[in-house]
């Protein structure tokens, strides 16, 4: 018997991962909803072999995009996860007790375990890692901009076990991604009315050293720490660099 909840996922050429996601949990979510912006790399076809429910949403606004796959779904409860996410046979047990169940939990915080370049990450500013994942329909909704969040008007809870998370192929594709995150964060800070300011740029990398490498022990997770901390401090920085790049172009001026 299938559990009843709604799972829903948004994707954008995910052809690599989308496949692990949805096998995690074919068979045991009552429904599954993939909200795609027209994938070129044969995400969709990988879909349809899962669900029927696969629907084509256009937009670079991501809370848009996870709101309209929310709206989609037909159960009480439901659960997002991103496509390069997948669940454990022991989450899965424990949101079936609670959804099966009267629970007076109206959501719940679930922790979330990143496997990267090979290893578990457990230290650092990936450490711990946990947001609103499972929740019911009707309380929540999605808010914010480039890391928009679900938000649940109710009591929350918070889940024993975990689901898995690689947040990159490789060393390259977290370039690729934080070349894209850092552009939708400036535009966003910009969009917000916030002024740059020289410096953001030269102490947010150095403070962002200190909290996750040192003091939150990221140099215990080896070579993949020490990347993790290089490639937080050239993001922190780029944001802060792209936001003068935008002042410069429509010529305001911010504080240097």
């Amino acid at each position: 018997m299938k559990t009843p909840v709604s799972v829903y996922v948004i994707t954008y050429n995910n052809a690599t991962t989308i496949e692990r996601a949805l096998k995690s949990v074919c068979g045991w979510a009552d429904e599954i909803v993939v909200v795609d912006s027209h994938s070129s790399d044969g995400t969709d076809e990988i879909v349809k072999r899962y669900t029927e429910k696969l629907y084509q949403f256009d937009t670079t606004n991501l809370r848009e995009k996870y709101q309209y796959a929310q709206d989609i779904c037909k159960n009480n409860w439901v659960m997002f996860i991103d496509a390069d996410e997948w669940l454990t046979d022991e989450i899965k047990n424990e949101i079936s007790d609670i959804v099966s169940s009267n629970s007076d939990y109206d959501g719940f915080m679930v922790k979330r375990r990143n496997i990267y370049l090979g290893k578990e990450i457990k230290y650092g500013g990936w450490y711990p890692d946990h947001e609103i994942r499972l929740y019911r329909k009707e309380k929540g909704g999605w808010r914010g901009g480039i890391h928009a969040k679900v938000f649940v008007e109710g009591k929350i809870g918070k889940l024993k076990h975990h689901y898995l998370h690689t947040p990159y192929m490789d060393t390259s594709h977290q370039i690729r991604t934080i070349d894209r995150y850092s552009q939708a964060y400036a535009e966003d800070l910009y969009a917000s009315h916030h002024r740059f300011h020289i410096l953001n740029m030269i102490f947010r990398p150095i403070y962002r050293f200190f909290r996750d490498y040192i003091f939150k022990l990221g140099f215990l997770d080896g070579i993949p720490g020490l990347i993790i901390m290089a490639s937080t401090m050239y993001y922190v920085f780029m944001k802060h660099a792209k936001l003068w790049e935008m002042e410069k172009k429509n010529g305001k001026k911010g504080d240097i």
